[in-house]
C-alpha cells in the first residue's frame, strides 16, 4: 500500500485496472457506473474532489469517469 494514497483513489485506481483493456472513454463509463451503483455518495464527492484539485496520482480513466460523476 502507498503511504499519503487517500482509499478512494488506491480503490478507483483498482477499479480501472480491471478495465484497462478498453479505451479511455468506455472504460470511464463502466467505472463511473460502477462508482454510480457501489460507492458511498461521500466517496464519489471525495472522488471527485479530489480530480478538480488537480490531483494527479488517479488512473486517467478513473480520473475522467470522476468528471462523467461530477456532470450528473
Amino acid at each position: 500500500m502507498t503511504v499519503g494514497v487517500p482509499p478512494y483513489v488506491r480503490l478507483a485506481n483498482e477499479i480501472a485496472a480491471q478495465f484497462a483493456h478498453r479505451s479511455r472513454t468506455d472504460a470511464a463509463t463502466a467505472i463511473a457506473n460502477h462508482l454510480r451503483a457501489v460507492w458511498d455518495p461521500r466517496m464519489k464527492q471525495a472522488l471527485i474532489d479530489h480530480v478538480n484539485s488537480g490531483a494527479t496520482d488517479l488512473d486517467p480513466a478513473a480520473a475522467l469517469a470522476a468528471q462523467k460523476l461530477q456532470a450528473l
